[in-house]
C-alpha cells in the first residue's frame, strides 16, 4: 500500500475526505427543501379538499326537504308559528253578480298592521289564487308562489316578499272524498302568511350564514318574483357556486352557496413552507420537524373533523319546528335542560323544573324516570301532564336515555292525544245515548238496570221501579205525516218526560217508540203516582206538524222491584207483560204486572218470541218444501212446490210453525222471519228441490204485517235481481184475510209485483170473512182453496158446491185453482172431477228439507 493512500473511515463508510466538501450540504438541503414542497403541496391539497367538503356539506345542510314543509304545516295545524309569520286570515267563497268566484277576506288575526287586507278579493293575486285551488282539490296544505305582500308594499328594503299556506274549509258534514265533492262544499280557504326573509334567515341560521353567502330562488314563480332571498350578490367566478335544487311545499327552489371569506387555515400551510425551509438548513432537527408537523397535523384534522361534525344548530332548528313536545334533561338531578318550542307553548317555561314534576301523577313520574334510567327507555304510555294553572293535557309519552358531551341525558318526546282522547269519550257517549232524543240507548239503559239489581242484591233492601212505555197509535203519525214527523215527536216527547222524572231517575229511548223508565228508591204508591204523571205528561202533549195536530198516549208497563232473585230478562218481561195488557184494556192507562195466569200465558208467547230472535240471529231457521201436483191428465208435468218454515230449537229439535207463530205475530217478527225466507229462498233457489234449475216455481207465503211495510216490494225486486232469479219462478201468497184487511194496500202491492213477472196466489180461500166479490178486485194468479172444505169433500154436499163454485169463478179470472190438505186419494178424484188444476197435501207429498240444508247423505242435518 502507498503512503499517500487515502486511509478508511473508522466505521468502513465513505472516505473522510467527502464529509469535508460543501457538497453534501447542498445535497442535504436539496432534499430537505424538496421534502418540505413536498409536505406542504399534500398539506395544500388536504386543505383545499377539507374548504371544499366543508362548503359541499353546509350547501347540502341549506337544502330544505318535504319533512321540513310537513313540520311547517304541522306547526301552522296546531299554531306554533315559525319566524315571519305575519298573520292568519279566512276568505270565504262567495260568487258575484257576473257568476265569478270572489275569495274575499272577511276574518284578518292580528288586524292591527293589516287592516289593508279586510275584504280583499284573494282572485286578484294568481299566486295566491293557485295555491288556494291546489289546497281545495287536495284537501292539504298548499304553498303559494313568492309574491309582494300587500300589507308590505311600498316598503322594499324591509322586505315585502311572501308566500301564503292554504288550507281549505268545507260546508259541515263528513269529509268530501272527491275532487267534485270538496268543489261543491267550498266554504272559503284559512290562509296563513309569511314573510320570506326572516323565515329563510332562521333556516339558514348557523354555521351556513357564518361560512356562506346564499341566494334563493322560486323557479316556478313569475321573472320578478323568482328571487326571494340574496344574502349578497352573486361571485364573479362561477366555480365557487354550490347550486342545489329542491322540492319545498309542493314548488321547486334552486339555492346557490359560494363562501362569504376564504375558509382554509393557509397560515398553517406558509408556516409549514418557512418553518421547513428553516429546519431544512439545519439536519440535525429535521426528523423531530417532520414528527412535530405530522402531528400536528393530525391534531388539526381531528378538531376540524369534531367541529364539523357537530349539528347542534341544525338538531335545534328541526325540533323547534317538530309539534310534539320534546324535552331534554340532565340524568344526574332530573332538571330539564331544554324545551322545544311546541313544549314551551303547551307547559310554559319548564327549563330547571324536575321532569317528574311534569307527570300529574307523581307516583307515575317518578315510575317513568326510574324505567328509563334501569332499562334505557320508557315507550308510548299515556299520561297526563299539567304544568302551571292553564296547562293541562294527555299526551302519548316516550322517555330514552342519550349521551350529550358524555353526559347521560333524559330525552322525553311526547303527543299531544287530548283531541284523541277527546273523541274517545264523544264516542263512547254516543255509544250510549241515543242519537234522535239524547236520551240513554237500550244497552247503556239494560247496563243500568243490571247493576241496579246486583246494588239491591247485595245491599239485600231497597226497591226500584222498572217502567216500560209505548206509545199508542204512533204508526198513524209516520203514515199521516212521514218518519220526520215521527222523529220530532219522539224528540218533543223525550223532553217533556224528562221534566217530570226525578233527578237520579234514568229515562231511555229503548227503540222506535218505545222508552223505559227506571225509579229508585220508591215503593208502590210512589211508583204507581210516579208512571201516572209521565202518561198524563204524554196525554197533554199536542203536537203540531204542517198545520195538523196530533194527541198521542201511551201504554205503560209498570214492574217494582222490591225482592231479591230477579233477572234483567225477568223484568224486561214482565214489564213488557204489563204494556201489552195496558194495551188490551183500551191504551192510554198504566198497568203493574201480576203474577196470574193471563200473565203466565203472555210470559210463554214472550218466550217463543225471545227463541224466535236467537233463531234469527243464529241462523237456525228451517225450510222444508211440499209439492203442488197437477191433476190434469194431459198436463205437462212441472215441478211447483211451497215452502214451509221451521225453527230449531236450543236443544236441536224441530219446531213447527204453529208453535211460534202466534208470539211472532203479536210481537211483530213477522216481517223479520218473511225478509228472512224471501232472502234465503232465492239466494239458493236452484238448491230448494232436487230438480235444481229445473224448478218451475215457488210459493213464498207472505204475512199481513208484512204487507203493510211500505219497502217490501222494492226489498223483493231487489233480492231477484241480486241473484238473477226469473221473476216468473216466483209466487208470492197472500192470505184471504190480509186481503180484506187492507184491500188497497195489498192491491198496489200486488200489482207492482205482478208488473215485474212475479205470480200472485190467494192462500185459504174460502176461511175468511170474505164475499166472492172481492175476487173481481184482487188481480191473482192462483186461488188456493182452504183445506177445510177440501177435507170435508166427500162427506159434505156444502163443501163440493164451494169447491165447485171457487173453481169455476177462478178460471172466469183466468186463474189456476189448487186445493189444500188433500189426505187420501178418494178427495183426489173429486178434485178431478170438479176441474180442480192442482192439489198438494200428504196424500201427495210429506215435506221434505230443502236441499242445501240437508247433509251430504242428503239428510236433515241430526239435531
Amino acid at each position: 500500500m502507498h503512503d499517500d493512500a487515502p486511509l478508511p473511515a473508522a466505521d468502513g463508510g465513505m472516505p473522510r475526505s467527502l464529509f469535508a466538501t460543501p457538497l453534501w450540504a447542498l445535497l442535504v438541503l436539496v432534499i430537505g427543501l424538496a421534502l418540505t414542497a413536498r409536505v406542504a403541496l399534500g398539506e395544500w391539497r388536504g386543505e383545499r379538499e377539507r374548504v371544499q367538503s366543508l362548503q359541499r356539506s353546509l350547501a347540502d345542510a341549506a337544502q330544505l326537504d318535504q319533512g321540513t314543509f310537513d313540520s311547517y304545516q304541522r306547526n301552522l295545524r296546531s299554531q306554533e308559528w315559525i319566524h315571519g309569520y305575519v298573520l292568519i286570515a279566512f276568505a270565504q267563497r262567495q260568487v258575484d253578480a257576473a257568476g265569478q268566484a270572489t275569495y274575499r277576506y272577511q276574518y284578518v288575526a292580528p288586524l292591527e298592521g293589516n287592516e289593508v287586507l279586510v275584504g280583499f278579493d284573494v282572485a286578484r293575486q294568481p299566486e295566491n289564487m293557485e295555491a288556494l285551488r291546489r289546497a281545495r282539490d287536495a284537501d292539504a296544505a298548499a304553498l303559494s308562489a313568492p309574491f309582494p305582500l300587500l300589507q308590505f308594499r311600498g316598503q322594499r328594503a324591509a322586505g315585502d316578499m311572501g308566500i301564503t299556506v292554504r288550507l281549505p274549509a268545507y260546508t259541515p258534514g263528513a269529509m268530501p272524498a272527491t275532487v267534485a265533492e270538496r268543489r261543491a262544499r267550498e266554504l272559503g280557504a284559512l290562509a296563513v302568511s309569511v314573510r320570506l326573509e326572516p323565515m329563510v334567515r332562521q333556516a339558514l341560521y348557523g354555521r351556513i350564514l357564518d361560512h356562506m353567502d346564499v341566494e334563493i330562488r322560486d323557479l316556478g314563480a313569475l321573472p320578478a318574483h323568482a328571487r326571494v332571498f340574496a344574502s349578497a350578490p352573486l361571485p364573479a367566478d362561477p366555480a365557487a357556486l354550490q347550486v342545489r335544487r329542491m322540492e319545498f311545499g309542493g314548488r321547486t327552489w334552486e339555492l346557490r352557496l359560494w363562501p362569504r371569506v376564504p375558509m382554509g387555515e393557509w397560515a398553517q400551510l406558509r408556516l409549514i413552507v418557512i418553518g421547513g425551509s428553516s429546519i431544512s438548513l439545519l439536519l440535525a432537527l429535521f426528523l423531530w420537524s417532520q414528527a412535530s408537523v405530522h402531528r400536528r397535523a393530525l391534531e388539526l384534522a381531528r378538531r376540524m373533523s369534531a367541529r364539523f361534525g357537530e349539528s347542534e344548530a341544525r338538531f335545534q332548528a328541526l325540533n323547534e319546528m317538530l309539534p310534539a313536545l320534546v324535552l331534554v334533561a340532565d340524568a344526574r338531578d332530573g332538571r330539564i335542560t331544554y324545551a322545544n318550542r311546541a313544549a314551551r307553548a303547551q307547559l310554559g317555561a319548564v327549563a330547571g323544573a324536575p321532569l317528574e314534576s311534569l307527570f300529574a301523577d307523581a307516583v307515575h313520574g317518578r315510575e317513568a324516570v326510574a324505567a328509563t334510567r334501569a332499562h334505557g327507555a320508557w315507550s308510548s304510555q299515556e299520561a297526563f301532564v299539567v304544568r302551571g294553572a292553564d296547562a293541562a293535557l294527555w299526551v302519548n309519552a316516550s322517555l330514552a336515555m342519550l349521551e350529550i358531551d358524555h353526559v347521560p341525558h333524559l330525552l322525553m318526546v311526547a303527543g299531544d292525544t287530548s283531541a284523541q282522547r277527546e273523541m274517545t269519550e264523544r264516542l263512547r257517549y254516543q255509544a250510549a245515548h241515543d242519537e234522535l232524543t239524547g236520551l240513554c240507548n237500550r244497552r247503556e239503559f239494560e247496563r243500568c238496570l243490571r247493576q241496579a239489581l246486583l246494588d239491591r242484591d247485595a245491599a239485600g233492601e231497597g226497591a226500584f221501579a222498572l217502567m216500560y212505555i209505548d206509545l199508542d197509535q204512533f204508526k198513524l203519525i209516520n203514515d199521516l205525516s212521514g218518519h220526520s214527523a215521527g222523529d220530532q215527536l219522539l224528540v218533543q216527547l223525550a223532553q217533556a218526560m224528562r221534566r217530570h222524572v226525578r233527578d237520579g231517575d234514568l229515562l231511555a229511548r229503548l227503540g222506535g217508540d218505545e222508552f223505559g223508565l227506571l225509579a229508585s228508591g220508591v215503593d208502590q204508591a210512589q211508583a204507581d203516582l210516579l208512571a201516572e204523571q209521565v202518561r198524563a205528561c204524554i196525554e197533554r202533549s199536542t203536537f203540531c206538524w204542517l198545520g195538523r195536530s196530533y194527541t198521542v198516549s201511551a201504554s205503560i208497563g209498570l214492574v217494582l222491584v222490591d225482592q231479591p232473585g230477579c233477572t234483567l230478562k225477568d223484568l224486561l218481561a214482565w214489564a213488557d207483560t204489563a204494556c201489552y195488557q195496558a194495551k188490551e184494556d183500551g191504551r192510554n192507562r198504566v198497568r203493574v204486572y201480576r203474577d196470574d195466569a193471563d200473565a203466565t200465558r203472555r210470559m210463554g208467547e214472550m218466550e217463543w218470541a225471545s227463541q224466535l230472535r236467537r233463531a234469527l240471529e243464529q241462523d237456525r231457521l228451517l225450510l222444508d218444501y211440499q209439492e203442488i201436483v197437477p191433476l190434469s191428465p194431459g198436463a205437462e208435468p212441472v215441478t211447483r212446490v211451497e215452502l214451509l218454515l221451521r225453527m230449531r230449537a236450543d236443544d236441536g229439535s224441530v219446531i213447527a210453525p204453529g208453535v211460534f207463530m202466534v208470539a211472532a205475530e203479536r210481537y211483530g217478527l213477522m216481517p223479520a222471519v218473511d225478509r228472512w225466507v224471501i232472502r234465503t229462498a232465492l239466494a239458493n233457489f236452484n238448491a230448494l228441490h232436487p230438480c235444481g234449475e229445473r224448478l218451475q216455481s215457488c210459493a213464498i207465503n207472505l204475512s199481513g204485517a208484512s204487507l203493510e211495510d211500505e219497502g217490501l216490494a222494492d226489498f223483493i225486486l231487489d233480492a231477484i235481481a241480486r241473484n238473477g232469479v226469473p221473476p216468473q219462478r216466483l209466487c208470492l201468497e197472500i192470505t184471504e184475510t190480509v186481503a180484506v184487511r187492507d184491500l188497497l194496500r195489498v192491491v198496489r202491492v200486488i200489482e207492482r209485483l205482478r208488473a215485474a213477472g212475479c205470480c200472485i196466489a190467494l192462500d185459504d180461500f174460502g176461511a175468511g170473512m170474505a164475499s166472492f166479490g172481492y175476487l173481481k178486485n184482487l188481480p191473482v194468479d192462483v186461488i188456493k182453496i182452504d183445506g177445510s172444505f177440501v177435507r170435508d169433500l166427500g162427506r159434505d154436499p156444502m163443501s163440493r158446491t164451494i169447491v165447485d163454485a171457487v173453481t169455476r169463478i177462478g178460471h172466469q179470472r183466468g186463474a189456476r185453482v189448487v186445493a189444500e190438505w188433500v189426505d187420501d186419494l178418494d178427495t183426489l178424484d173429486l178434485l178431478r172431477a170438479l176441474g180442480v188444476d192442482s192439489a198438494q197435501g200428504f196424500a201427495l207429498h210429506r215435506p221434505e228439507r230443502v236441499l242445501f240444508q240437508r247433509d251430504n247423505t242428503g239428510q236433515p242435518p241430526l239435531p
